[in-house]
């Protein structure tokens, strides 16, 4: 087993954002992601997938599988017809992970209803060979997450673990890791930092390149042993927008092409970066 290093539709999100001039589609990303000697690829919050029919997911697949890509998926909430979508979309992909959140919008259960979602969806999953990861995240206490993945004991079942998300919840990442790492099968990785705010009244709370925030990334790494336990490192961004100087429609796009730079930058420098991290 070995841990692979791949990107997330998240390390592109404004170049596929309609900010930009000419926004990459996902077959733009996967093309990509080979460019780089990338081999995986996790198509995450993509709303199309939601209603792709068996024709679009097979194009998806024949391409990846022509660039050498394999595929995970991502979406948001617990809702058991909406897994039971996710689980189709997965399996016409090839994919084995599906990453997902307690909560998608309004919809936020309790924890009993949570328990009883999953174990209506898990036996398909389970009976699939595909995995179901949980998502750390402000909105849910991962004491409360780990709970539920601990309660419901299935082998389908765990976690997504991303400890910039729950900061917000004031946890501290390497409690999150500690308390998170024995159930992670997924590992988002991207790094953070505070600055002040203009005037010096709060802070701004964004992405960094990666090895310059706030993240302990050697240390996440050897709490998870990833190449031991087959957990996959999903590179994603909290890229802020390349504000212009001043408010002119030339400043604007002058803008828009700073932001594509950057993230085509941050793309480049993260995955050097994991690379020589790997053992």
């Amino acid at each position: 087993m070995t841990s692979v290093i791949g990107l997330s539709t998240y390390a592109y999100f404004w170049r596929m954002s309609d900010r930009v001039p000419s926004p990459m589609s996902l077959d733009d990303v996967l093309r990509d992601a080979a460019a780089h000697d990338v081999t995986l690829v996790q198509i995450c919050d993509h709303l199309p997938l939601d209603t792709a029919d068996d024709d679009r997911l097979s194009a998806i697949r024949a391409l990846a599988d022509e660039l050498g890509i394999v595929l995970e998926v991502g979406t948001r909430g617990t809702a058991p017809d909406h897994l039971a979508r996710y689980l189709h979309v997965a399996s016409a992909l090839g994919a084995t992970l599906v990453r997902s959140m307690w909560t998608s919008g309004d919809d936020r259960p309790d924890a009993a209803e949570s328990e009883r979602r999953l174990r209506a969806a898990l036996p398909a999953y389970e009976a699939a060979g595909v995995t179901l990861a949980l998502e750390t995240y402000e909105q849910v206490a991962t004491t409360e997450l780990v709970r539920l993945v601990e309660t419901i004991d299935s082998p389908a079942l765990g976690i997504c673990l991303d400890p910039a998300n729950t900061v917000a919840n004031l946890e501290l990442p390497a409690d999150v890791v500690a308390r998170c790492a024995p159930f992670t099968k997924n590992w988002h990785v991207k790094d953070f930092d505070f600055t002040r705010s203009p005037g010096w009244v709060g802070f701004q709370y964004t992405g960094v390149p990666i090895g310059t925030g706030r993240l302990d990334h050697a240390g996440i790494r050897a709490a998870l042993d990833p190449d031991a336990r087959d957990i996959n490192q999903v590179i994603e961004f909290w890229l802020p927008w390349q504000e212009p100087a001043t408010d002119t429609a030339s400043a604007a796009a002058a803008a828009a092409q700073t932001t594509i730079r950057t993230e085509a930058a941050w793309v480049r420098s993260t995955l050097e970066y994991l690379r020589s991290t790997q053992s």
